[in-house]
């Protein structure tokens, strides 16, 4: 055999090899953007550095704990080149915004600032400051022209933590798909991506879990399980580890973005499933700030997405209500179809 043939020979048997590489599942667990994530993927090879790649380019565009970032320099009133995926964030807030008629708005955050986590200054807020604030607020008052961002007034400022994070999630899911990853989930701080199966051929279950008094964050009962093979994005939203109380009933700590007030809806957590992660993150607060009946009639104009709500009755008690098509993803979906289900 002449040294020719001996060489391709070798070629081929050392790209047989690869080809045929077993396919194991890794896990890549860490922290990011103040919170912690959770990777599962079934590949031929760890995708560590691509993953670390991926986040640090996020965190040039949407962090805002990043004071490079993007989101940053838009906050400060700085000359930036907007890249791709604060432009798809930005535009995604903007519709989800125009829906809901303003129940969601990437420019509230002074007005949670008002009231303090857990609505600790809620004895000193008053109508004025309110008022006060709303000049500024509101996302009609931001806006995209010609590749900038302009401002009716230069205080707005943007917070996108109740969509960048789900969207991060997606961000994931895009590496995965560009390196043929057919199985995953992807868990950033609660919210989910998921494709295919698991480590035991099932499809992945993500827990919806029961509302808790607990400020620890320790206590994790599901309260029902979501099974989930098809590519999609799942988002929980609901600070009902820390709610209030008030005339007997529990309700979570959300602004409402028109009123400036805190929403007194009576549900506790909403779960919403969707084609991609930030739309389901997006949505979930949605619904936190509009409640059950309003949430119903959203998801009629948007039936892309699927919902599941915990939330208080008139005497206190425990209730749910969820869409029609979510009882495909529940694997205790007999049971659960005999709630009562406004």
């Amino acid at each position: 055999m002449s040294k020719h043939a001996l060489f391709s020979l070798l070629f081929f048997l050392i790209f047989l090899s690869s080809c045929n590489k077993e396919k194991v599942y890794y896990e890549e667990k860490g922290s990011i953007f103040h919170t912690i994530y959770a990777i599962k993927y079934q590949s031929s090879k760890p995708l560590t550095a691509e993953i670390d790649a991926e986040f640090q380019k996020f965190s040039l565009s949407l962090n805002p704990f990043n004071p490079n970032s993007i989101i940053s320099k838009v906050n400060r009133n700085e000359p930036v080149e907007l890249d791709e995926w604060f432009v798809e964030v930005f535009n995604k807030a903007q519709e989800i915004s125009g829906i809901s008629n303003g129940a969601f708005d990437i420019t509230c955050a002074p007005l949670i600032n008002l009231w303090g986590f857990g609505f600790a200054n809620m004895d000193s807020v008053s109508q004025h400051m309110i008022d006060s604030l709303k000049t500024f607020t509101g996302y009609e008052k931001i806006r995209i022209d010609n590749g900038q961002i302009k401002k009716d007034d230069s205080r707005v400022i943007l917070n996108t933590s109740a969509i960048a994070k789900g969207f991060s999630c997606d961000v994931i899911a895009r590496l995965m798909e560009k390196e043929g990853v057919e199985n995953y989930m992807i868990e950033i701080g609660g919210e989910f991506v998921v494709k295919g199966v698991n480590p035991n051929g099932k499809c992945w279950s993500i827990g919806i879990n029961e509302p808790e008094d607990d400020s620890t964050g320790m206590i994790n009962v599901a309260k029902e399980v979501v099974r989930l093979c098809k590519k999609g994005g799942i988002a929980t939203s609901g600070n009902y580890r820390n709610y209030y109380i008030k005339d007997g009933k529990r309700y979570a700590h959300t602004i409402d973005p028109v009123t400036g007030y805190p929403a007194e809806k009576s549900i506790l957590s909403a779960t919403v499933i969707a084609d991609d992660c930030m739309t389901a993150d997006a949505y979930a607060t949605v619904f936190m700030v509009l409640g059950v009946e309003q949430a119903a009639e959203i998801a009629k104009k948007v039936p892309e997405i699927e919902y599941f709500l915990i939330y208080t009755g008139e005497n206190g008690e425990e209730r749910v209500s969820y869409s029609e098509g979510l009882l495909k993803y529940l694997p205790n979906r007999k049971e659960l179809a005999v709630l009562e289900n406004p």
